[in-house]
């Protein structure tokens, strides 16, 4: 199959992955189900010339995924879509996942992202910060987020991203969008070289380590508006995710900065829906005084607590967000039941 037909072929079956590996046919990912798109399995040699077509068409040369094992990039066709590669090797043969990003900016009402989250763009400074696991729509999230902003302030947007997925056009706001390491090495020298280009605020793909986290926290602490993500779930867990990265005798120091900074924090999860769709399911937390002083004081256990008391605030866990999704019976008791944080507990109210 020519390379451009199974993009094509891919986008067509509205397909979020495609997966290319020897042993096993072609496969898409649709509506988080895995279906193969031909009936014989690829060999060895076919996933080779896939994956080297695939680096043709993006104009990229092989020598990171020969020498490292493993390559991210994106690319872009016509009318087709924009793709973002992994490539890597696996029991010696070549292989690749590659997700599908549409050339237009998503709608965060179809997606069912909540006005509360999208209006978080009007923020002027702070961390706010979009977690969930790998997949789970973290990017589109964002992607809606930045483009509400283009749209209604007059600002300058820098994003730093590994790699670039949705493409962002100058509306309103400028927008300067970094590719790490075709436009800047990594994440700490695109950040630190960010904060001398007048930015109003950045997008950070994701805080990965100790050096990444702290510049970003000092960003935000010195007035910047910063917008990130994590691969934890929920709003506590994220914190001690932050917290945990710096050594013991710097950790009371980061969380009186972290309870500074840290605006609002957004877990989120793709949920299989009744209709065979995937629903995405919201935690929300925004940094009230209250939770301020929780963080402060070391007592991020008793964060759940405080936002289910807070609900008239906005805030959701995402256990109750889950149990609003079975009662408008968009999800089934045993998605619940899976995707639910705290299992016991919503067992108990779904039986009520």
């Amino acid at each position: 199959m020519q390379i451009e037909a199974m993009l094509k072929d891919a986008v067509d079956k509205g397909a979020s992955d495609i997966f290319i590996v020897a042993g096993r046919a072609l496969s898409v990912k649709v509506n988080g189900s895995i279906e193969m798109m031909t009936e014989n399995r690829l060999s060895a040699a076919n996933t080779e010339i896939l994956v080297k077509d695939i680096y043709a068409l993006a104009h990229r040369k092989e020598n990171d995924f020969d020498k490292d094992g493993d390559d991210d990039f994106s690319f872009s066709i016509g009318s087709l879509g924009r793709f973002r590669v992994n490539a890597y090797k696996q029991r010696g043969s070549y292989a690749a996942v590659i997700r599908v990003v549409n050339f237009a900016m998503p709608d965060p009402k179809k997606l069912n992202i909540p006005d509360t989250i999208i209006n978080l763009f009007s923020e002027k400074q702070g961390l706010i910060l979009i977690t969930g696991p790998a997949g789970s729509g973290k990017s589109t999230t964002l992607a809606c987020m930045i483009d509400k902003m283009n749209e209604n302030r007059n600002a300058h947007i820098i994003t730093l991203e590994d790699p670039i997925e949705y493409i962002h056009s100058h509306k309103k706001s400028i927008v300067s969008q970094r590719e790490i390491p075709t436009d800047t090495m990594d994440y700490v020298s695109g950040l630190r070289a960010a904060l001398r280009q007048a930015p109003d605020a950045i997008l950070l793909g994701e805080m990965r380590d100790l050096d990444t986290i702290s510049i970003a926290m000092t960003a935000a602490e010195t007035g910047q508006l910063i917008f990130s993500t994590l691969h934890t779930l929920g709003a506590a867990h994220s914190i001690d995710r932050i917290i945990d990265v710096f050594p013991s005798n710097q950790q009371h120091q980061i969380r009186v900065q972290l309870a500074m900074v840290l605006k609002a924090v957004i877990s989120q999860q793709l949920v299989p829906g009744i209709d065979g769709t995937l629903i995405p399911a919201f935690e929300i937390m925004t940094v009230t005084p209250a939770i301020r002083n929780l963080i402060r004081d070391a007592k991020i256990h008793q964060i759940e607590a405080m936002m289910q008391a807070s609900r008239n605030e906005g805030m959701k866990t995402m256990d109750m967000s889950l149990l609003e999704l079975y009662q408008q019976g968009r999800i089934d008791d045993k998605q619940a039941l899976i995707y639910a944080i705290n299992k016991d507990a919503m067992l108990q109210k779904i039986k009520r």
